[in-house]
């Protein structure tokens, strides 16, 4: 290489723009400008057509607004439920510093067919009507956060605690209550057994709306308090030892988050039921997406993502092909195989 090449290459790097932040150039910035407005583009259109779709009565007249009105319960639901998934999986992941493992996988929502299946195997289909509404609810989002917060606090509190032995004691207490809730299903009777199905089946149709006053506030505090906090998640992201030399509480700052992780996966299993490869799907294309290590900027896409999947198989699957009830098993699907494909290219979880 000549002199006069090297000289011409220093000036063109002392030219070129060079910063710090999320992104790593400007044309990385517009990229990830141009996707959020295109998910909210999307978002707007896939709502627009739930409301509009079939309603042949005028535009914005009196029976317009009341067929729309019913359907906009579905898509409240769906925002909830989006939003749970999309912040809970992406912080869990964080935490855990593993990509593949989500709070879903790891047997989280196996307590909640435990429970379920148990109301049923001791006191019969009766005993589902038998407890109000509201107090199943709250027994079952409580019953699912005090599991998780005691599993965390015992697991990493210990002399040799940490984070790996968590998510494998995890995957294999879920493991075991997913067993125990088949051996009790496998004694019902076919009729308690159909009942319970139903109810261990996801479904945003089914979700009862009658509790959306309480479910709305807790996410939003929730989800509000990890936003709040996200800055500390780039930190955490960097490993235990880094964020401790940098003066952060490494163990509490995880357990902080994973309590807010149980409580939003405990609102959108007690709200909806279990959907397993929900987060992971909308997380992982989040992911590749942003390609940015700021929770700031996946946080929104990963939501934006789940609410475009979800609204748009709700809306082909209810408006258009008129198979409803095969929603959540298409979404599951579709995360299922990801989940797969993204094991079997990195060969390790």
């Amino acid at each position: 290489m000549s002199a006069e090449t090297a000289v011409s290459g220093a000036r063109e790097d002392r030219a070129a723009p060079r910063g710090i932040g999320p992104y790593t150039s400007r044309a990385h910035r517009t990229r990830y400008l141009v996707v959020v407005a295109s998910l909210i583009a999307a978002a707007v259109l896939i709502t627009a057509l739930m409301l509009g779709w079939g309603n042949e009565y005028e535009l914005f007249s009196d029976r317009w607004w009341r067929i729309s009105g019913m359907r906009a319960s579905a898509i409240v639901v769906i925002a909830l439920v989006t939003f749970c998934q999309a912040f809970a999986t992406v912080t869990f992941q964080t935490v855990t510093n593993n990509r593949i493992i989500t709070p879903s996988i790891m047997g989280f929502e196996s307590l909640y067919v435990l429970l379920q299946t148990a109301i049923v195997y001791f006191f019969g289909s009766s005993g589902l009507v038998s407890i109000s509404g509201f107090g199943r609810f709250l027994l079952q989002a409580a019953m699912m956060v005090l599991f998780a917060v005691l599993l965390y606090s015992w697991l990493l509190s210990g002399r040799f605690g940490n984070l790996h032995v968590m998510l494998l004691v995890g995957i294999i207490v879920g493991t075991g209550m997913a067993a125990l809730s088949t051996f009790m299903q496998q004694l019902l009777d076919p009729n308690e057994f159909d009942v319970l199905r139903a109810r261990l089946f996801g479904n945003v149709g089914n979700a009862n709306t009658d509790y959306l006053w309480f479910v709305i506030p807790v996410c939003v505090l929730t989800g509000g308090v990890i936003w709040i906090l996200a800055r500390r998640l780039n930190v955490v992201a960097l490993g235990g030892d880094i964020s401790t030399n940098l003066g952060m509480n490494h163990k509490r700052q995880i357990m902080l988050m994973l309590t807010l992780v149980a409580v939003l996966m405990a609102m959108s299993t007690s709200l909806v039921g279990p959907m397993t490869f929900l987060g992971f799907l909308i997380a992982t294309l989040a992911y590749s997406i942003t390609d940015t290590y700021d929770h700031r900027r996946i946080l929104p896409v990963a939501w934006l993502l789940g609410y475009v999947v979800l609204a748009a198989a709700y809306f082909l699957l209810r408006h258009v092909f008129t198979l409803v009830d095969a929603v959540t098993i298409i979404v599951e699907l579709i995360g299922g195989l990801l989940f797969l494909f993204v094991i079997l290219r990195k060969g390790r979880l």
